[in-house]
């Protein structure tokens, strides 16, 4: 790996105030892409640490542009101007697209809100995709491209009957429902741009990373073997935003790609070796 292989790539990364998408585009920005990102939080959450300022300045550290967006991807006419925003700031066509932010509300079923669905397919099916939509012409017009979708392993059927793993249950299954629909999204982009240069994929955790809104959400209600780390995740995402053209179309779990693939996990700045935990999530 060359911690230049990003140089003269254009990235965005949504959901990149904190978390998982904020890790995402450090790295790239430590590979020396220019990079955009984008969430709704420019300055400071009401209840979670991290913002798009704190992002930008662990990105500008690296000496690339980089670009800030702040935009609410459950709002249509917001996000339809992300993708121009961020090409005109960063001087050029994206390259590479990683579709970090989601919703996540967990409740049952059978007193789901309509309102609360509805949000939740905005923002993990319909924002990725017309995302997608906007940087795939100019991906096509270059012959190459990388977008990214992160998804969840909620996403997978429940076997029956259900196995209450003192988590999250059932209450995860709008989410898991959207995630599901992602993937298949991921799976129809890559067939229709097979042959393009265009590589769709999706990458999710084997298990959970506790970025400031999983840790709020269920931090105290996992074990060390049901967690894995930011540094993981990160490195698996990365590898699939340079990943050669035959590998398009794939769900790709984190830490079996990373055994697939020989990969190194390196610390978020791409400088050394992580220092991994022994929690047992690679078991």
């Amino acid at each position: 790996m060359s911690r230049r292989r990003f140089a003269g790539r254009r990235a965005l990364v949504t959901g990149a105030s904190r978390g998982i998408g904020a890790a995402i585009a450090r790295r790239l920005a430590a590979e020396e892409a220019d990079v955009a990102i984008t969430a709704r939080t420019l300055d400071a959450h009401p209840t979670l640490p991290g913002s798009l300022q704190e992002t930008a300045k662990h990105l500008e550290r690296h000496g690339g542009k980089v670009a800030v967006i702040v935009a609410d991807m459950a709002d249509a006419q917001e996000r339809a101007r992300i993708v121009p925003e961020a090409v005109d700031a960063l001087g050029g066509p994206i390259d590479v697209l990683v579709n970090n932010a989601a919703a996540a509300i967990y409740q049952p079923l059978r007193d789901y809100p309509l309102r609360r669905r509805l949000l939740t397919f905005e923002v993990n099916v319909h924002g990725p995709l017309d995302l997608a939509q906007a940087v795939i012409p100019s991906m096509v017009e270059r012959g190459e491209g990388w977008i990214v979708n992160l998804s969840s392993g909620s996403a997978r059927l429940f076997r029956m009957p259900p196995e209450d793993d003192g988590v999250l249950s059932t209450t995860i299954t709008i989410y898991g429902a959207s995630k599901a629909a992602l993937n298949r999204l991921t799976n129809g982009l890559a067939a229709e741009l097979y042959g393009t240069g265009v590589r769709v994929n999706t990458i999710e955790p084997r298990a959970a990373v506790l970025s400031e809104g999983a840790d709020k959400l269920v931090g105290d209600k996992l074990r060390p073997d049901q967690i894995e780390s930011m540094e993981e995740m990160v490195e698996a995402t990365v590898a699939l935003c340079d990943c050669p053209p035959d590998h398009t179309g794939r769900i790709d779990v984190s830490l079996a790609l990373i055994d697939e693939l020989g990969l190194t996990v390196m610390d978020l700045d791409g400088e050394a070796p992580a220092a991994l935990g022994g929690g047992g999530a690679r078991e």
